[in-house]
């Protein structure tokens, strides 16, 4: 068959067309980006035929050499990156460059801000690097050819960046990719072998296989710089994480850092260790400075880059690392591990689990570290991953008093949305005699300040963790106590404050619940099976009323969170306090009438007030209306059918 046969055209994705107008207005706010980006590939192809040669070592073809090369036309005007990596097929082509692959397109987009610094980091995460070829080029060819097949089945694919592009069959002796690019008018300082070496050295100096160029020297005759036929060699080619940290300076962290995230910014902590004794490996481990965009998509495979003996196994290897430090980037180097393990393998592995166990220790002693020495970048830190590191109080028993102590909360200290509390601040506040840390839960930050369980806490100085995300729920259910102090809800159970209180205000207490015993009963039999129980609060100081849970019930937020995510948890009900120096609640006293009424709006509001919803909005406006008429002097004027 031959390569006109099978030239076709074809039509970009929608969202490929969107993201190639952005590359040829300039997304990158720096433009010599594209040649780190299209460098990183060209490793990322080498790496894959390493794995892909453990198992067949004949698709090196008798050049296990792997190397990339960089190279420029001064005449015809191009710069061609090549690489003897796996390479690709007809449909590998058609699919990983006529389409972004990758799940979450629509909220790439979305995410997108017309701000060039910052839509800059997300296209590295996409892996759509190739396209910002055309922020230099106004033509782009590329011919590749998979590792393993024929020199007749290589591929050449060509766009100009518009809506289409062309794929037809073409020979290539050599396996690998090469990208050539035609540069636009205005691009000639592209066409300089200094140039080339300086961006190289700069972005991609880390790259562990040879970045090569052929040589120059000073031709006399013509008075020019002639290109040889010598290959020179323009990185290091050496892992990076296996050389001294003496030897690597901060922006080769750095640019490794964005090699291996596919940020464009820098990372805001790393940590480069080499482990010895019954395990030995190398791991270089970054906390990144802002959250991806689809951290919480659970169907997103993360983890580090997994090297055995410096030869590449995978690119998310998410066992090296518990999921409350998915956030985390970076390499680890076994020296030990078999060069044919797999995922089932590694989840297996007591190795594998060593190194994990390791990795998460490093990871929280730098965060350690940031809170201790570096609390701006700790608050930086906790804005952006905070929820996500509350995850592992549950999941990561044997390091929880450790998470424990890097978490920050709300309070009634500050009374900001800001989380900028830690469990030690609480406890050096705590007051004389106080013996737990109290929380509230509620679905906002507003709710839990204005909670009305938090009333008698204000009133004392007594100071309450505002807790309003829904992970909270899960946190404090895992973390019984912290340093001898229990975790106690302000929602849950009778509240004890005796410690606190003096004799005469215990008495008070005493007295008014003994008072108000058949004012209780009466307000129990009004509301039937609504409540569990109803009593004179010990919480309260302006509200009538609140809903409160019994010790080891489900409380009312854990109760709708569940609900909201379609699961049934257990039903139980709330425990009505009533605070009986209120006049809603003294005017139950003397009513007779309209005490059934009465009660329910008490419930209801008590209801409303802690972010409940009411099983009967329209019974509980009738009421409302009704007893605002009433107390207006109106009588009901409301008509309401079958009354």
């Amino acid at each position: 068959m031959t390569a006109a046969a099978t030239k076709e055209t074809l039509g970009f994705q929608a969202e490929v067309k969107q993201l190639l107008h952005l590359m040829i207005h300039s997304l990158y706010g720096n433009k010599e980006i594209f040649l780190r980006e299209l460098v990183s590939n060209a490793s990322d192809a080498a790496d894959k035929l390493r794995f892909e040669a453990l198992s067949d070592n004949a698709l090196y073809g008798g050049d296990p050499d792997l190397r990339i090369r960089v190279a420029y036309d001064k005449e015809a005007r191009t710069l061609t990156v090549s690489d003897n990596g796996i390479g690709m097929s007809r449909d590998e082509v058609v699919r990983n460059i006529g389409t972004i692959a990758k799940s979450g397109t629509r909220e790439f987009f979305q995410a997108l801000t017309g701000d060039q610094a910052k839509d800059a980091r997300l296209i590295g995460q996409f892996g759509v690097g190739f396209y910002s070829s055309f922020i230099v080029a106004d033509r782009v060819t590329l011919l590749t050819r998979r590792a393993g097949l024929p020199a007749g089945e290589g591929v050449r694919w060509e766009s100009d960046g518009g809506g289409e592009f062309t794929v037809e069959a073409a020979d290539k002796p050599e396996r690998g990719t090469d990208v050539i690019l035609h540069l636009r008018q205005g691009e000639d300082e592209l066409l300089s072998e200094w140039k080339l070496k300086a961006i190289v050295r700069k972005y991609s100096d880390h790259i562990a296989i040879p970045i090569v160029m052929k040589k120059v020297k000073w031709d006399k005759d013509k008075s020019q710089e002639v290109a040889t036929d010598e290959d020179e060699t323009v990185n290091q080619a050496s892992a990076l994480w296996a050389r001294p940290k003496s030897e690597i300076g901060e922006e080769q962290y750095t640019e490794f850092y964005k090699h291996i995230a596919h940020d464009a910014e820098a990372p805001l902590a790393y940590t480069h260790n080499r482990v010895e004794g019954r395990q030995e490996y190398a791991q270089l481990l970054y906390v990144p400075a802002h959250a991806p965009f689809d951290l919480w998509d659970r169907r997103e495979r993360r983890g580090l880059k997994l090297y055995v003996r410096r030869v590449f196994i995978m690119d998310d290897a998410e066992q090296l690392l518990p999921a409350y430090l998915r956030f985390v980037r970076g390499v680890v180097d076994s020296n030990d591990l078999p060069l044919n393990i797999s995922r089932e393998i590694l989840q297996e592995s007591r190795d594998i689990e060593a190194i994990r166990a390791g990795c998460t220790k490093r990871v929280l002693s730098l965060l350690e570290d940031l809170a201790e020495n570096a609390k701006d970048k700790y608050a930086a830190f906790w804005k952006e991953f905070g929820r996500v590191l509350k995850e592992g109080v549950g999941e990561d028993q044997a390091n929880r008093e450790r998470i424990a102590k890097l978490l920050r909360f709300s309070s009634t200290h500050s009374d900001r949305e800001e989380q900028s509390v830690s469990l030690a601040d609480y406890v050096a506040r705590m007051k004389e005699g106080q013996d737990r840390i109290y929380f509230v839960t509620a679905e906002t930050f507003l709710a839990a300040k204005n909670s009305p369980h938090l009333e008698i806490f204000r009133k004392r100085g007594i100071e309450v963790l505002l807790l309003s995300e829904r992970v909270d729920e899960w946190l404090v259910a895992n973390l019984p106590e912290h340093e001898g102090k229990a975790l106690a809800s302000v929602a849950k159970g009778e509240l004890d404050l005796s410690k606190l209180q003096t004799d005469e205000e215990r008495k008070e207490d005493a007295k008014q619940a003994g008072e108000h015993r058949a004012l209780v009963a009466k307000l129990k039999d009004a509301l039937g099976d609504k409540v569990k129980d109803v009593r004179v609060s010990a919480r309260l100081t302006q509200s009538p009323s609140c809903l409160v849970a019994d010790e080891h019930d489900m409380g009312g937020n854990l109760a709708r969170i569940l609900k909201a995510a379609g699961q049934a948890g257990p039903q139980a009900k709330p425990i009505l306090e009533v605070n009986p120096a209120h006049p809603m609640v003294r005017r139950l006293e003397e009513e007779k009438a309209r005490f059934a009424d009465w009660s329910n709006l008490l419930f209801d509001q008590a209801l409303l007030a802690e972010g409940g919803q009411l099983d009967d909005p329209a019974g509980f406006v009738r009421r409302m209306n009704e007893l605002m008429l009433e107390m207006a002097g109106e009588g009901s004027r409301i008509i309401v059918p079958g009354r």
